[in-house]
């Protein structure tokens, strides 16, 4: 009830002082998150796969430390916990941003990709949950951001393995916000827009109002100080994604049809 009131009051919730964990930090958003909240936290634990892109970015920050972990491997994730619980005892702040995206061909329908996209971008979720969790525990001031998509709100064409990876980290973190209230650790989801990152770059249709992970980051930074339980952004595209998804079926269907026919690939 405290934390609603807060809420309503438009209350602040500076990063100052924090330890933050963040996932996926070695490029796109997860990248562009480090200067913005190495400047204001007290200290920043980044990790992702590659340890050789990670040091780079590290190094640039006496507040920034780095250790490889694989969102995948519950025990490359139950080191970094074990490593923060021995220096600091405690997280504030979990950011889940580590995450992947590949679409499907359903003329050439393949279930190896789309159990991979799930087992990394759900199954990664809980295993960074359940490392991270006891250290949120021992917080005074828990906060839990796992980074979604606004793909959720509506089908789009290709996107079956994605959209359904992101469709359940979305209830998933929901679920855990009713759960971990009754012990103080808040939850937010961010959905993003069109960003500018390797994963796009590699995008071969229209992506409107795509803006740059700085400015995804400068949004996300700006929700979590706020505690939004729904960071989304740029506010114009999510605003029509959701206004569309909103739409019953018999006016949602004949545009989405008409979007798949513009955006299918040629065949061969």
């Amino acid at each position: 009830m405290k934390r609603l009131i807060n809420r309503l009051r438009g209350r602040h919730y500076p990063l100052t002082g924090q330890i933050i964990w963040l996932t996926g930090a070695s490029s796109g958003i997860g990248a562009a998150l480090v200067p913005v909240l190495a400047a204001q936290c007290r200290h920043l634990v980044i990790s992702a796969r590659d340890i050789s892109s990670l040091m780079p970015i590290a190094e640039q920050y006496a507040n920034v430390s780095a250790m490889p972990a694989d969102v995948t491997d519950p025990q490359s994730l139950a080191l970094v916990a074990h490593h923060i619980d021995e220096v600091f005892g405690y997280i504030d702040t979990l950011i889940a941003n580590a995450g992947t995206c590949e679409y499907l061909d359903v003329g050439q329908f393949d279930a190896a990709l789309v159990r991979r996209v799930m087992h990394t971008n759900f199954d990664g979720l809980v295993n960074t949950v359940a490392a991270a969790l006891p250290l949120l525990r021992a917080s005074q001031r828990g906060y839990l951001v796992a980074v979604s998509s606004s793909v959720t709100w509506l089908p789009l064409p290709r996107a079956e393995a994605y959209g359904a990876s992101k469709a359940a980290v979305d209830y998933f973190a929901k679920s855990l916000r009713l759960d971990l209230a009754q012990e103080g650790i808040d939850v937010s989801l961010v959905a993003p827009g069109f960003v500018k990152t390797p994963l796009t770059d590699r995008n071969h249709f229209a992506m409107p109002m795509r803006i740059s992970a700085e400015q995804a980051a400068q949004a996300i930074v700006a929700g979590m100080q706020q505690h939004q339980h729904s960071i989304h952004f740029p506010k114009g595209f999510t605003r029509i994604l959701r206004l569309l998804g909103a739409l019953p079926d018999c006016l949602q269907w004949p545009l989405l049809k008409l979007f798949t026919r513009s955006q299918r690939k040629p065949r061969a």
